[in-house]
């Protein structure tokens, strides 16, 4: 996921920890398939995805809603390997 000028910004002093560089361009870092700003947290519900950087979350998490069309293009594109088990929610 591409990450703006802005985005980058309001990740504020710990935006490298989530941004990754390919050539001059800026994408959320990825790990085990996933975003790695996302954790995994136990609940009533069972396992699930928890964005630990909801309020800072770049412009692209707060366009794509939850389970959209949109959403699930994004998870098709990664393919194999993607935590599509485990529901994402916000905290």
């Amino acid at each position: 996921m591409v990450v703006t000028g802005d985005d980058h910004q309001r990740l504020g002093e710990n935006a490298e920890q989530w941004v990754t560089w390919k050539n001059n361009r800026a994408f959320m870092r990825m790990t085990s398939g996933h975003c790695a700003a996302l954790k995994i947290q136990a609940g009533e519900n069972g396992t699930q995805f928890v964005c630990s950087i909801y309020e800072q979350r770049p412009r692209t998490c707060r366009d794509l809603a939850r389970g959209s069309p949109q959403c699930e293009a994004d998870w098709e594109q990664k393919g194999p390997g993607n935590s599509r088990g485990i529901q994402i929610t916000e905290i």
